[in-house]
């Protein structure tokens, strides 16, 4: 008799990871590959972080920390509020986790209930529905468009219908890399308010941005819950450390899950992590190259049929519709990477009802591989 498998482990793939898969896989037969499918920077952490994170393993054992972060960490991210927003967040309502992945998880522990049904803009993040999804939560997408600059607003929100318990906002996002701009994060805040909706804030592309400044729903109010990670912006991906910031009457709950789940942090990467706050003109000059990939494939990709694109206003990704061209994005990209050797992913991994004539290219890399991206689509589109 065969033992069942749980109904919450039946979730969708995260397809980028099964494109990186694919990608990872014609390069070791020796094909060459660019890679414009995962949202990671091209480049690793910064050198003060490295060589912080060589002097800990020299003087420390590296035991558990605390389960929401090193106090140190806690206070330098609450600085980091202070400094970039001009907003006093007291570092106890500071958790530090596993990825902002782990930040998510507790998050939604915390804020929901098994049937709780919770708003998410579609196109957006697949690990947002499908969390949601096998905490028996339900994700109730939201399609949303250039007429909305792909994000969500009150009056989009009121024609779902039915109850609402929680909305799920990023800003820039992924995949189109819009924003939620201050007047229109306000007017999402007081919604929520009203609603009795818990408003979880994904910020985790703050620092990448294009022209303009990304604000933070804690700006106005404390009931959100605001989530961000060292894996974007601060160059450390591999390093496995986010964080959450909380309402004070969550916090509790939250440390609770946290030691139960994952006992605490990375150690190492808390330490180093401290660090990397002063490391802002390595960092910004990773924005200035992004920026520089931006601008050229807005410049060449319509050259080879990719004219419709989102704003792109925050973090590394364009996303294209291809309607014109294919209606099952998914194929396409397995062909775009088979014929050119350009690694992309389909729009079905962010939008489950249109993403099949969608794609995503993300743009973290190296400019010259941008470039030889373009040139190749360009002669593939012929």
């Amino acid at each position: 008799m065969a033992l069942k498998i749980a109904r919450r482990a039946s979730i969708p793939p995260f397809i980028a990871m099964d494109m990186l898969r694919a990608a990872n896989e014609r390069a070791a037969r020796g094909e060459n590959v660019l890679h414009l499918e995962v949202g990671q920077p091209g480049t690793g952490a910064p050198g003060p972080v490295l060589d912080a994170a060589k002097a800990v393993l020299e003087t420390d054992t590296l035991g558990y920390t605390e389960a929401v972060g090193l106090p140190a960490l806690r206070r330098r991210l609450a600085g980091h509020y202070r400094d970039c927003y001009g907003v006093d967040v007291d570092p106890g309502r500071v958790a530090v986790t596993t990825g902002s992945s782990g930040a998510f998880v507790v998050a939604f522990l915390c804020a929901f209930e098994a049937g709780d049904r919770v708003a998410l803009a579609s196109p957006g993040y697949p690990a947002y529905r499908n969390i949601l999804k096998a905490l028996d939560v339900e994700p109730v997408n939201v399609a949303v468009g250039p007429d909305t600059n792909f994000q969500p607003t009150p009056e989009v929100l009121d024609r779902v219908g039915g109850r609402l318990d929680g909305l799920i906002i990023a800003s820039p996002s992924n995949p189109t890399g819009t924003m939620v701009h201050r007047d229109q994060l306000e007017a999402l805040v007081q919604y929520c308010a009203a609603g009795g909706i818990r408003l979880i804030s994904d910020e985790i592309y703050h620092g990448i941005t294009y022209g303009m400044r990304a604000e933070t729903a804690l700006a106005f109010t404390d009931d959100a819950i605001v989530v961000n990670s060292f894996s974007k912006y601060y160059s450390m991906t591999g390093w496995r450390l986010g964080w959450c910031v909380v309402p004070e009457n969550l916090l509790r709950p939250v440390e609770c899950l946290a030691q139960n789940l994952y006992i605490a942090p990375p150690a190492l990467s808390q330490h180093a992590a401290i660090t990397v706050f002063d490391c802002r003109a390595e960092l910004d000059a990773n924005v200035a190259r992004y920026a520089r990939n931006r601008a050229l494939l807005l410049e060449e990709l319509p050259k080879a049929g990719f004219d419709k694109l989102a704003s792109a206003e925050g973090a590394f990704y364009l996303y294209a519709d291809i309607a014109h061209m294919t209606n099952d994005s998914q194929d396409f990209c397995q062909r775009m990477l088979a014929e050119t050797g350009v690694a992309t992913t389909p729009g079905t991994d962010f939008d489950p009802g249109r993403g099949n004539h969608f794609i995503r290219f993300s743009f973290s890399g190296a400019t010259e591989d941008m470039a030889d991206a373009a040139r190749r689509l360009k002669r593939w589109r012929r």
